[in-house]
Protein backbone atom coordinates (compact mmCIF):
# COMPACT_ATOMS: atom_id res chain seq x y z
CA UNK A 1 0.00 0.00 0.00
CA UNK A 2 1.59 3.48 -1.01
CA UNK A 3 1.89 5.84 1.76
CA UNK A 4 1.33 9.95 1.15
CA UNK A 5 3.88 12.33 2.67
CA UNK A 6 0.31 13.61 5.43
CA UNK A 7 0.03 10.23 6.66
CA UNK A 8 3.52 9.32 6.48
CA UNK A 9 4.17 12.76 8.61
CA UNK A 10 1.71 11.91 11.10
CA UNK A 11 2.68 8.47 12.13
CA UNK A 12 6.20 9.99 12.05
CA UNK A 13 5.59 12.54 14.40
CA UNK A 14 3.73 9.93 17.10
CA UNK A 15 5.92 7.47 16.58
CA UNK A 16 8.48 10.73 17.48
CA UNK A 17 6.31 11.95 20.48
CA UNK A 18 6.04 8.19 21.81
CA UNK A 19 9.82 7.88 21.73
CA UNK A 20 10.35 11.07 23.90
CA UNK A 21 7.67 9.78 26.05
CA UNK A 22 9.30 6.59 26.36
CA UNK A 23 12.98 8.05 27.06
CA UNK A 24 11.45 10.42 29.64
CA UNK A 25 9.49 7.98 31.74
CA UNK A 26 12.76 5.70 31.66
CA UNK A 27 14.87 8.87 33.16
CA UNK A 28 11.99 9.84 35.81
CA UNK A 29 11.81 5.79 36.74
CA UNK A 30 15.76 6.50 37.33
CA UNK A 31 15.33 9.79 39.27
CA UNK A 32 12.40 9.13 41.26
CA UNK A 33 12.58 7.34 44.75
CA UNK A 34 9.12 6.31 45.35
CA UNK A 35 8.90 3.08 44.59
CA UNK A 36 5.22 3.21 43.15
CA UNK A 37 5.85 6.24 40.82
CA UNK A 38 9.18 4.23 39.36
CA UNK A 39 7.34 1.06 38.82
CA UNK A 40 4.23 2.92 37.42
CA UNK A 41 6.74 5.08 34.79
CA UNK A 42 8.72 1.95 33.99
CA UNK A 43 5.04 0.62 32.73
CA UNK A 44 4.36 3.85 30.98
CA UNK A 45 8.15 3.59 28.83
CA UNK A 46 7.17 -0.06 27.97
CA UNK A 47 3.55 0.70 27.00
CA UNK A 48 5.05 3.60 24.73
CA UNK A 49 8.01 1.38 23.48
CA UNK A 50 5.32 -1.13 22.37
CA UNK A 51 3.70 1.44 20.82
CA UNK A 52 6.13 2.75 18.66
CA UNK A 53 6.74 -0.90 17.21
CA UNK A 54 3.16 -0.80 16.93
CA UNK A 55 3.57 2.09 14.39
CA UNK A 56 6.51 1.38 12.65
CA UNK A 57 4.98 -1.68 11.88
CA UNK A 58 2.54 -0.15 10.08
CA UNK A 59 4.85 1.93 8.42
CA UNK A 60 6.64 -0.94 7.12
CA UNK A 61 3.55 -2.45 5.74
CA UNK A 62 3.58 0.66 3.74
CA UNK A 63 6.62 0.58 2.51
CA UNK A 64 7.95 2.76 4.62
CA UNK A 65 10.63 3.07 7.48
CA UNK A 66 11.29 5.64 10.28
CA UNK A 67 14.31 6.85 11.37
CA UNK A 68 15.66 6.35 15.27
CA UNK A 69 16.51 9.33 16.02
CA UNK A 70 14.34 11.48 18.60
CA UNK A 71 13.38 14.89 18.29
CA UNK A 72 15.14 18.00 19.34
CA UNK A 73 12.19 19.01 21.79
CA UNK A 74 12.35 15.66 22.91
CA UNK A 75 15.74 15.78 24.05
CA UNK A 76 15.03 18.94 25.27
CA UNK A 77 12.50 17.99 27.79
CA UNK A 78 14.57 15.09 28.83
CA UNK A 79 17.35 17.77 30.06
CA UNK A 80 14.79 19.38 31.97
CA UNK A 81 13.20 16.32 33.96
CA UNK A 82 16.78 15.70 34.71
CA UNK A 83 17.54 19.32 36.13
CA UNK A 84 14.74 19.78 37.70
CA UNK A 85 14.55 16.32 39.69
CA UNK A 86 17.74 17.01 40.50
CA UNK A 87 17.47 20.65 42.15
CA UNK A 88 14.17 19.27 43.67
CA UNK A 89 15.96 17.10 45.44
CA UNK A 90 13.97 14.36 43.38
CA UNK A 91 10.75 15.50 44.99
CA UNK A 92 7.44 13.63 44.00
CA UNK A 93 5.38 16.26 42.80
CA UNK A 94 7.93 18.28 40.88
CA UNK A 95 8.54 15.01 38.63
CA UNK A 96 4.72 14.37 38.36
CA UNK A 97 4.59 17.99 37.20
CA UNK A 98 7.22 17.62 34.56
CA UNK A 99 5.57 14.15 33.42
CA UNK A 100 2.42 15.57 32.85
CA UNK A 101 3.43 18.04 30.89
CA UNK A 102 5.02 15.63 28.56
CA UNK A 103 2.02 13.64 28.38
CA UNK A 104 0.33 16.97 27.71
CA UNK A 105 2.47 16.78 24.19
CA UNK A 106 1.60 13.21 23.38
CA UNK A 107 -2.00 14.07 24.08
CA UNK A 108 -2.00 16.49 21.21
CA UNK A 109 -0.23 14.94 19.28
CA UNK A 110 -2.53 12.06 19.09
CA UNK A 111 -5.86 14.38 19.09
CA UNK A 112 -4.28 16.03 15.69
CA UNK A 113 -3.44 12.76 14.40
CA UNK A 114 -7.15 11.43 15.41
CA UNK A 115 -8.37 14.37 12.67
CA UNK A 116 -5.93 13.16 9.89
CA UNK A 117 -6.80 11.33 7.23
CA UNK A 118 -5.62 8.01 8.11
CA UNK A 119 -6.37 4.13 6.27
CA UNK A 120 -8.04 2.25 8.21
CA UNK A 121 -6.21 0.10 10.54
CA UNK A 122 -3.90 2.75 11.22
CA UNK A 123 -6.97 5.17 12.24
CA UNK A 124 -7.80 1.90 14.73
CA UNK A 125 -4.47 1.95 16.15
CA UNK A 126 -4.04 5.87 16.84
CA UNK A 127 -7.84 5.72 18.43
CA UNK A 128 -6.32 2.89 20.78
CA UNK A 129 -3.02 4.56 21.24
CA UNK A 130 -4.74 7.69 22.21
CA UNK A 131 -6.90 6.28 24.69
CA UNK A 132 -4.09 4.45 26.06
CA UNK A 133 -2.57 8.01 26.55
CA UNK A 134 -5.06 9.58 27.41
CA UNK A 135 -5.61 7.21 29.97
CA UNK A 136 -1.36 7.57 31.30
CA UNK A 137 -2.15 11.40 30.98
CA UNK A 138 -5.23 11.47 33.48
CA UNK A 139 -3.41 9.10 36.10
CA UNK A 140 -0.29 11.26 35.93
CA UNK A 141 -2.49 14.25 36.42
CA UNK A 142 -4.47 13.13 39.37
CA UNK A 143 -1.14 11.64 41.14
CA UNK A 144 0.34 15.05 40.72
CA UNK A 145 -2.30 16.53 42.41
CA UNK A 146 -2.66 14.26 44.85
CA UNK A 147 1.03 14.98 45.35
CA UNK A 148 -0.31 18.73 45.57
CA UNK A 149 -2.87 18.02 47.88
CA UNK A 150 -5.33 18.93 45.74
CA UNK A 151 -7.65 15.79 45.84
Amino acid sequence: MEINKEVYATVHHLIERCKDGAKGYKTAAEDVEDKDLKELFLKYAVQRDSMITELQAELHKMGKTDDESSSLEGTVHRIWIDIKSAISSKDRKRILEECERGEDYAVKAFEEARQANLPGNLKQIVEQQYADVKHAHDHIRALRDKARGEV
